[in-house]
C-alpha cells in the first residue's frame, strides 16, 4: 500500500520561541512538517530551568516594555531602550554592513551562557532540516555546526542581529518574506545562494490545495463587500476574473462587512478596539457591519473587549471577541476568521503580510524599528492605509470604503505581496532549492 501524502513530505525540526505571537504564527503553518510536534524554545519543552529563566527574563522585559510605551513621561524613555537593541540602520546609502554589531556579539554572548541549549541537543538526536521562525535557535543551531537551518524571516527588514558574526561563513539559509528583506540580508552579507524569497508562510486552511482554491473564492467575495459603490469592479474586473477564476466573481452577499482589530501579542493599543466599536455601534446593532475584537491569548485583553462588548452592545452577535488560552488554538480560530474578513485593523506587525491574502490592512501607530519598515513597506505595494482617528471611524473608514480604496489596497496587497510560502518552503525541504515564478498567485 502506498504510504499516505502527509508520511511522504520530508520533516523537519520546526523551531519556534515563546516570544509573542508573530514568531509562532509563522510556524504554526508549517505543523504537518514538524517532527513530533513544533519545539517551542523558551517553553517548557527542550528547555532547561536555567535556560527558561533567560528567556522569561526576556519576555517579560520584552512585553512590559511594550505596554508601558504609552505612560506619560517615563514610557518612551524606557521603551527606547527595548528599541536600541532591535534598530535597523537606514538602507541607503547602500554600503556594506556586514561588520558585526552589538546585538550581534551580544546575543551571541547569551548563546555561549546556554541560549538555546535544550533546543540544540533534541535536535541532534535525528539529523534533519531545522526550520526556525527566530535568530537565536538559528545562530545557535549555526554555532554548533548543525545540518541544514533555514531562518523564516518574520518583517519586512531586520536588524544586523539576524545575521552570523561571519555571515560568509555561516551556513543558515534564510526564508524571505519580500524583496526588502532580501535587500537588507545582502547588506548584511548573506550571499545570494543562501537567501530563498518564499513570502511569509500562511496556514493551509485559509490557501486550500496548491492551487489556493479557498483563497481565490475569499479574495473574490471579499472585493465585492469592499466596492458597495462600484468604484473597483469596472476598472479592474476582467483583471480580478483572469486571476481568481469566473467561477468566483459571482456575488454570494452572505454576511456583512467585516472588520478584524487585532492586538498585538503583548496587549498593545487594546483601547483602539473600543472606540472602533463605540464609533461603529449602530451600524453593528443593525447588522451592516461585523467586527472581531482579537484578544489573542491573553486573558487581560479578553476581559477588557468583553467588558467593551457590555458597555456598548450587550446582546449584539456582530460584535465577536476571539480568544483562546491556548496558542493552538488561537491561530485555528484566526484562520477562520480571516476567511471571512474584509479588513484588518493592526499594527504592522508580522500580520502586515496578510495583506496578499487581499486584505486592505488599515494601519495602527507602529511598535518599535521593525514595525516602521514594515509600515513603509506596506506603504509602498500600496497595501495598508494609515489609521485616522479611531474616534471618527464611523466617518473616515466610510469614505474610504465608498470611494473604492479599501478595495484598491486589497488587490494590490493580492497582486504584490506573496502568498505561497508555506508552499514554496516545504518544496525547499523537499528539494534543497525552488523554483521561481512569474505568476502573482505562485509567488
Amino acid at each position: 500500500m502506498a504510504k499516505a501524502a502527509s508520511e511522504d513530505r520530508q520533516k523537519a525540526w520546526v523551531v519556534t520561541v515563546d516570544m509573542g505571537l508573530g514568531h509562532q504564527r509563522a510556524t504554526y503553518p508549517l505543523r504537518h512538517l514538524a517532527e513530533g510536534d513544533i519545539i517551542t524554545v523558551g517553553g517548557s519543552t527542550a528547555t532547561d530551568p536555567d535556560e527558561k529563566k533567560m528567556w522569561d527574563r526576556m519576555r517579560n522585559t520584552y512585553e512590559f516594555l511594550s505596554r508601558v510605551r504609552t505612560v506619560p513621561l517615563v514610557g518612551r524613555p524606557l521603551f527606547s531602550m527595548l528599541d536600541a537593541l532591535q534598530s535597523i540602520p537606514q538602507f541607503y546609502p547602500v554600503r556594506d554592513m556586514s561588520s558585526p554589531s552589538f546585538q550581534v556579539k551580544l546575543l551571541n554572548s547569551f548563546i555561549d551562557k546556554g541560549l538555546c541549549r535544550g533546543m540544540v541537543e533534541a535536535i541532534n538526536r535525528k539529523p534533519l532540516p531545522l526550520v526556525t521562525s527566530y535568530l537565536a535557535p538559528a545562530l545557535a543551531a549555526d554555532k554548533a555546526k548543525y545540518g541544514r537551518i533555514y531562518c523564516i524571516i518574520c518583517d519586512a527588514e531586520i536588524s544586523r542581529a539576524w545575521v552570523a558574526l561571519e555571515p560568509g561563513r555561516s551556513r543558515i539559509h534564510y526564508l524571505a518574506p519580500c524583496g526588502r528583506a532580501v535587500m537588507r540580508l545582502k547588506s548584511y552579507g548573506v550571499p545570494d545562494e543562501r537567501i530563498f524569497l518564499t513570502g511569509f508562510p500562511f496556514p493551509r486552511e485559509i490557501l486550500g490545495d496548491h492551487n489556493l482554491h479557498l483563497l481565490k473564492a475569499d479574495a473574490a467575495q471579499r472585493l465585492f463587500y469592499l466596492d458597495p459603490n462600484e468604484r473597483f469592479w469596472p476598472l479592474h474586473g476582467r483583471n480580478v476574473v483572469h486571476f481568481l477564476g469566473k467561477g468566483n466573481c459571482g456575488f454570494k452577499k452572505e454576511r456583512a462587512l467585516t472588520i478584524t482589530f487585532a492586538v498585538g501579542g503583548a496587549g498593545a493599543q487594546r483601547e483602539i478596539g473600543f472606540h472602533i466599536v463605540k464609533s461603529l455601534r449602530e451600524k453593528i446593532r443593525k447588522g451592516e457591519i461585523i467586527v472581531n475584537l482579537v484578544a489573542g491569548v491573553r486573558e487581560e485583553i479578553r476581559e477588557y473587549f468583553e467588558h467593551v462588548r457590555l458597555e456598548l452592545l450587550p446582546r449584539s452577535k456582530n460584535l465577536r471577541v476571539i480568544y483562546s488560552p491556548d496558542k493552538a488554538g488561537y491561530f485555528r480560530q484566526f484562520s477562520e476568521v480571516i476567511r471571512s474578513t474584509d479588513v484588518l485593523w493592526t499594527k504592522p506587525s508580522e500580520l502586515s503580510f496578510y495583506c496578499g491574502l487581499g486584505i486592505p490592512i488599515i494601519i495602527a501607530p507602529p511598535i518599535g524599528a521593525q514595525e516602521l519598515f514594515n509600515r513603509r513597506w506596506l506603504l509602498e505595494i500600496q497595501a495598508g492605509i494609515p489609521q485616522e482617528d479611531p474616534e471618527y471611524t464611523g466617518e473616515w473608514f466610510f469614505d474610504l470604503l465608498h470611494e473604492g480604496r479599501l478595495a484598491e489596497s486589497a488587490w494590490d496587497g493580492f497582486l504584490k505581496a506573496r502568498k505561497y510560502g508555506t508552499y514554496k518552503i516545504q518544496e525547499i525541504l523537499e528539494t534543497g532549492t525552488m523554483a521561481r515564478e512569474t505568476s502573482p498567485l505562485k509567488r
